[in-house]
């Protein structure tokens, strides 16, 4: 039963990425449990849930922090960023109240408590977190180790969920912050590949799935809640079952997600090219309620750049990746993020990254120039390129990908597609189709809905009648 005695205020700020998202509605849903109040202002204590993952997300995360320190509220971080440099972050980041780690949330209302009433928490000394677990999965399930945006594992039925109704199952420890028809799921945590830019694995761990029927069960409360469509999110969703001794478990798991009532649509993010399989692109593009959409994480195209990561494959590789794809589903969206300056990236790799773009036909691109991150391999590699220099290439990639992008998005003028209506204002209703993810994609705006009763979560056939960039403008059609 839940403490609602002395409400207390909180407010959850939440910095970088879509798992972070998931990882605060369980903070903020553990919060709620134990009676405190959720706001986004005048908070007794603003929680800020942290990016570690490249330097211009770690300043963003600091100066969220600097910001809620002059709003006079107590101020606690969380997150990557304060999982990744414990101690050294609160010795550099006065302002901060406390810095918690993973292994706090689980207590995370008590830890507030001690904030509130001034008594000193003693910051973490971060540790590799891949050395936490064992790799069989046979020992795995009595290790215990803190693995934020997995909820509790609960198994008391009937329950109620945190906004007082009855349900069934397991119960879902998570409060939703923002509304909406569209909310992400966390399918796993944590990454066991080695590619040598990321230090992600270290401070999140290794790879550990969720159980199915945890993730089935949330993906009901939230369509029960009325999010009509769901993103899986994890470090690397393709390996999703391997550490529960299921390679293929993905492939059997999908069909069942999306049979979830009240769903009308599911995407998967954060798909590793190297561990793609024919029968998981059958999976993913021929399943009703799957969007057609690929978030591949390709990083780069010349065979010689991704071998220097750790990375597999190439630019003709990949190609044949997207030319399967599109025999399976000629409509597919496909998005992807490159990195161009790594260490050793020649002007010829650079030659060779163009290609792939140019002929891969994707519909948004994500460009990010390299910068040492410490503890990764990658700082020790001999060639590293000149900042003006990986500047330059990062602009010129950028308006590469600016001119395909759109042109890709103007190839799609004429098409029908379902569009899910995620805002309604005086310029029309904005949504988005199946090849667009949500906040990372484009949109389709329809300026004039005409006689339709639209309302925000509705899907709606769509013709697009013209571009903007990535996005489309569209006019409602009688059918798709």
């Amino acid at each position: 039963m839940s403490d609602t005695s002395g409400q207390r205020r909180v407010n959850v700020v939440t910095m970088g990425c879509a798992r972070n998202d998931v990882d605060s509605e369980e903070l903020a849903g553990r919060l709620n449990e134990h009676g405190w109040s959720l706001t986004s202002d005048d908070a007794d204590v603003v929680v800020v849930n942290t990016c570690g993952f490249i330097d211009a997300a770690k300043k963003d995360s600091i100066d969220a922090v600097l910001a809620a320190a002059d709003s006079g509220s107590k101020v606690v971080a969380v997150g990557c960023l304060a999982q990744r440099y414990g101690k050294q972050l609160a010795e550099s980041l006065p302002e901060a109240d406390a810095v918690l780690s993973f292994d706090d949330y689980a207590d995370i209302s008590a830890r507030l408590d001690d904030v509130l009433a001034g008594r000193s928490l003693v910051p973490h000394t971060p540790t590799d977190r891949r050395t936490l677990l064992p790799i069989s999965p046979i020992e795995r399930p009595s290790v215990h180790v803190a693995t934020p945006g997995h909820g509790d594992r609960g198994t008391q039925s009937p329950v109620e969920d945190l906004r007082g109704r009855p349900k069934s199952g397991p119960r879902v420890l998570r409060s939703r912050l923002v509304g909406g028809p569209t909310a992400s799921l966390k399918l796993a945590s944590g990454c066991d590949r080695r590619c040598t830019f990321c230090a992600i694995p270290s401070f999140r761990g290794s790879f550990i799935s969720r159980n199915p029927e945890d993730v089935l069960n949330e993906a009901q409360w939230l369509a029960d809640d009325g999010v009509k469509e769901i993103v899986l999110v994890s470090e690397n969703s393709t390996s999703y079952g391997k550490d529960l001794g299921d390679v293929r478990l993905l492939e059997s798991f999908l069909p069942r997600l999306a049979q979830t009532e009240g769903l009308e649509r599911v995407r998967v993010a954060y798909l590793q090219p190297a561990e793609m399989r024919p029968g998981l692109l059958d999976v993913l593009l021929g399943t009703p309620g799957l969007a057609p959409y690929l978030d591949l994480s390709f990083q780069h195209s010349s065979a010689s750049v991704l071998r220097r990561m750790k990375r597999f494959g190439s630019t003709d590789a990949f190609l044949e990746l997207l030319e399967q794809a599109r025999r399976l589903a000629p409509e597919v969206g496909v998005r992807t993020n490159v990195i161009v300056g790594f260490p050793g990236e020649t002007q010829e790799d650079v030659a060779e990254l163009e290609r792939f773009l140019t002929e891969a036909r994707l519909d948004a691109v994500g460009v990010f120039g390299y910068s040492d991150e410490e503890g990764t391999a990658a700082v020790t590699l001999d060639g590293h390129v000149d900042e003006a220099e990986i500047a330059d290439r990062v602009e010129h990639i950028s308006a590469l990908v600016d001119e395909l992008t759109a042109q890709r998005a103007e190839d799609r003028v004429g098409d029908r597609m379902t569009v899910l209506i995620e805002e309604i204002n005086e310029d029309g209703a904005e949504g988005r189709a199946d090849h667009q993810g949500p906040e990372v994609d484009g949109t389709v705006l329809v300026p004039e809905p005409g006689d339709r009763a639209i309302t925000v979560g509705d899907l709606v056939p769509v013709r697009a009648i013209a571009s903007e960039g990535v996005d489309l403008i569209g006019e409602f059609a009688q059918d798709v």
